[in-house]
């Protein structure tokens, strides 16, 4: 956090509440690879970006939680005696759902004022929502004196996402939130947790360009395809006893078994057996430098994506399109959830800004909307920018 953004927080939580607070904060990130594979007990690779949520907070007397927001402009006040699971369609409930799984979990919260400020763009697909939570379950620890792990934070994160927005997320988001290396992507097993840090080759960029387009069935989209993969996992378990999850299948047993599942359902499943295969191969490109390899994987993916789980939407198909035949692009492919958001793309440092141009000025002739396009690199996890 630059000192003049800090300034700008100290600033907003003094004309609110008086006093100086703690601030806390929390990254988004981009998935490199392995979309839609987390809540299938899968494997994914992202990093953490310099786009950060914070939450300046300081301990207040009783149970109430006093919650601004400066992106929505709005005060929300939280009895924390009073919290009920569910979903409002407000952004508080990210808020609201972190504190009561925190309360539900044993950990008994102090009372407080909190402000909130994002860089985070939302509905882009980086986990604007995973951003908010790890920030906001770390300030609210923190005020009321209770130390937790950074794993166990990810993982009540999670839940508060399950119960309160009602998005059935996998552990991916909030766990590269709260462990992201600067200058490395972490190839995650979702089953067990066991991570990998891989560095990135330093004459690459991560390039994300934001189509601006968030389509508003997204989040239903996204639990449709949960529960998709779901009835994929039901129908191939009666079949193959064996598996938990369809990371347990690989794509000869499920090519085997494909007459046991709706053509819809086998193109669900299709997706996550080969982007996990994706995953697996992209990790063992990047630790031996393959930039090229690795790029032409995540091709693969997007059209994975695009064809078999259906998640693309013709912006994002056009911006990978578009960054595909420039110079010194390795690969690109959506990121995120998808119906709006975001592409990743790796390209060469030497050609970086000249890609970012020329994709901007093609993506606002043929479409008319402004892209946001940013040239990246992978940052650290959540923490601490400034004690009370």
């Amino acid at each position: 956090m630059t000192s003049e953004a800090t300034s700008k927080l100290n600033t907003l939580f003094a004309e609110l509440f008086g006093g100086h607070p703690a601030i806390y904060r929390a990254p988004g990130r981009v998935n490199l690879i392995g979309e839609h594979t987390d809540y299938s007990d899968g494997f994914v690779m992202p990093a953490a970006l310099a786009l950060n949520t914070y939450v300046a907070v300081r301990p207040r007397a009783g149970r109430l939680l006093r919650v601004y927001s400066e992106t929505f402009g709005e005060m929300r006040d939280l009895d924390l005696d009073l919290i009920r699971p569910g979903k409002s369609g407000h952004w508080s409930d990210y808020v609201r759902g972190v504190a009561a799984v925190l309360e539900s979990s044993g950990y008994k919260l102090r009372g407080a004022d909190l402000a909130i400020m994002s860089e985070v763009p939302l509905g882009s697909g980086l986990s604007s929502s995973a951003a908010l939570e790890v920030s906001t379950a770390l300030a609210l620890l923190s005020s009321s004196q209770i130390g937790v792990d950074l794993t166990t934070v990810a993982k009540l994160c999670q839940q508060a996402e399950h119960l309160y927005p009602e998005t059935q997320c996998g552990i991916m988001d909030q766990f590269i939130s709260c462990h992201g290396r600067a200058g490395h992507a972490l190839m995650l097993d979702c089953r067990s947790l066991d991570l990998q840090m891989l560095p990135i080759p330093s004459e690459v960029r991560l390039m994300v360009c934001n189509t601006m387009v968030r389509h508003e069935h997204a989040s239903s989209g996204y639990n449709a395809r949960h529960r998709e993969c779901e009835d994929g996992l039901r129908a191939l378990a009666q079949v193959l006893p064996g598996i938990r999850a369809l990371r347990d299948v690989n794509i000869d047993e499920l090519e085997q078994n494909r007459d046991c599942l709706a053509p819809l359902i086998y193109k669900r499943v299709r997706h996550v057996v080969t982007e996990n295969d994706r995953v697996k191969h992209a990790g063992s490109a990047l630790e031996t430098g393959d930039t090229t390899e690795f790029g032409r994987l995540m091709g693969e993916s997007h059209r994975s994506l695009r064809d078999d789980y259906e998640v693309s939407i013709p912006e994002l198909d056009l911006m990978v399109e578009l960054a595909s035949g420039q110079e010194g692009v390795y690969g690109a492919r959506m990121t995120g959830g998808g119906f709006g958001g975001c592409t990743v793309n790796l390209v060469d440092a030497v050609h970086a800004e000249e890609v970012q141009q020329r994709v901007e000025r093609d993506y606002k002739r043929k479409t008319g909307i402004d892209p946001t396009i940013l040239i990246c690199e992978a940052s650290d996890g959540a923490g601490l920018v400034s004690a009370i």
